[in-house]
């Protein structure tokens, strides 16, 4: 399915850098969990829940910033460079002693991530131009984080046997170096200049408007608060519950990752042939009411009495949101796109990650905190609230009839004449126009489908 994608040169050594970024993250999921357990013990979930509070803070404030000034640098040394960072700050971590210090160096190494991340995923739609390729890239991309959720535990459990957890953070570190090097041999283009004459506030918040002006996109922001609400039960609580509840090792911990990452294994190489028969409107619904049942069916789960059949269950339930998570994260990137010019893409993702991570700031620290003082039970419960009220905000402002044409009206002199060569004039001060249809300078609002059928009659 991907052979055609990956005779892209630039693309294929990209996707390595970033599979070799992913493994190396997915070794430090499981290394920081049992870090926060040895130091905190059965305050683990409120140590790794501050952590991630803090790594989301960053993301919401650091990348909005790195879109509004990324196209003054060279890409590729931009990438290099973080990547180098980010090795420098994980091969620290094996040394601390104190939880302190896990907040400050995860606020160092997760700035360089925020800037990190947006950057990488602007530059893919510019080095596959095609429609048909990107979609495969951002099944590819949503394939290879499945791969490293449901590989690297393994990696982890079988390290485990025979080293100290601490070796982990080493090998996080080795990936981020290759990811380093891949990225030096690839060619990647800059940014145009355009966007240098708009001033800095202009540019830092142009997603966000755009994000504000768009139908779909604020029900993108109801999924992204689906998403959280579970995938924070699932970083945040499994080391405590496989522990404390299930009585499991550090082996456990890592297989009950691996099985989120399998349910996302089981899904994404089948969305680009999906998406290409629907819409990403349905597929994206049907994973939030994934997510949705597996936070119901965790909730049961929490309520019952001992037994080994706990295990299984448990096994079932976290495959169950890895298949709803790879539903809605897989088709993000193609709604971005969709919903953008190619000049306003960069500033577009860094949106997408900043206002997606901020359900995670809410989620993270409710799910650390809430379950160290009430249970697994009372927080999974408020969890899956926020789940329904994300699906819900979803299902009201994303319509279901989304066409990518749209008929609206300009007036005069708002735009450039030569623009409108195949528009109808309906009055002295109006013209229909009828084109694919995003929110940019000159089309700062959406249409109202009402106001240019009144006026062409």
């Amino acid at each position: 399915m991907f052979t055609s994608l990956f005779s892209h040169r630039d693309y294929l050594r990209l996707f390595i850098a970033q599979v070799s970024a992913l493994f190396g993250t997915g070794l430090t999921t499981v290394a920081l969990g049992l870090l926060a357990y040895e130091l905190a013990g059965a305050d683990a979930a409120a140590v790794l829940g501050t952590a991630l509070t803090i790594k989301m803070l960053v993301y919401v404030t650091v990348a909005p910033i790195v879109a509004a000034y990324a196209d003054r640098f060279p890409r590729r040394l931009f990438l290099v460079t973080l990547n180098v960072v980010r090795a420098a700050v994980v091969l620290l971590l094996p040394f601390i002693d104190q939880v302190w210090q896990i907040y400050l160096l995860i606020a160092v190494l997760q700035t360089a991530s925020a800037a990190f991340t947006p950057t990488y995923q602007a530059v893919i739609p510019d080095i596959l131009p095609n429609e048909r390729d990107y979609t495969k890239a951002l099944s590819a991309a949503q394939l290879a984080a499945t791969m490293e959720t449901l590989l690297s535990p393994m990696l982890a459990a079988a390290a485990l046997a025979v080293i100290s957890f601490h070796w982990l953070f080493v090998g996080t570190a080795i990936g981020f170096v290759v990811s380093a090097a891949l990225v030096v041999t690839t060619r990647i283009p800059n940014t145009g200049a355009g966007s240098a004459q708009s001033s800095f506030m202009a540019r830092i918040t142009v997603g966000m408007r755009i994000f504000a002006a768009t139908p779909r996109l604020r029900g993108l922001l109801g999924l992204n608060l689906v998403v959280a609400a579970a995938g924070s039960m699932i970083m945040v609580n499994t080391v405590n519950y496989v522990r404390d509840t299930l009585g499991g090792t550090q082996s456990g911990v890592a297989m009950l990752l691996a099985a989120n990452g399998f349910g996302t294994l089981l899904v994404a190489p089948a969305l680009p042939r999906i998406l290409e028969r629907l819409d990403a409107r349905p597929v994206m619904m049907a994973g939030a009411a994934t997510l949705i049942t597996g936070l119901g069916s965790a909730i049961a789960l929490s309520t019952a009495s001992g037994g080994e059949w706990r295990w299984v269950a448990a096994v079932a339930v976290w495959a169950v949101i890895g298949v709803g998570t790879a539903a809605v994260l897989t088709p993000t990137g193609q709604v971005l796109r969709r919903s953008s010019q190619a000049a306003d893409r960069p500033a577009l993702f860094a949106a997408q990650f900043s206002l997606s991570h901020l359900a995670w700031l809410l989620t993270y620290p409710l799910t650390g905190w809430l379950s160290t003082t009430a249970g697994f039970t009372i927080t999974w419960a408020v969890l899956a609230v926020l789940a329904v009220a994300g699906i819900a905000v979803a299902l009201r402002m994303w319509p279901r009839k989304d066409p990518a044409e749209l008929t609206h009206l300009h007036e005069v002199g708002t735009i450039d004449p030569v623009r409108l060569g195949d528009a109808v004039r309906v009055d002295d001060r109006h013209w229909l126009h009828t084109h694919v249809f995003v929110i940019d300078a000159e089309h700062p609002r959406w249409p109202r489908t009402e106001r240019p059928t009144a006026l062409a009659a």
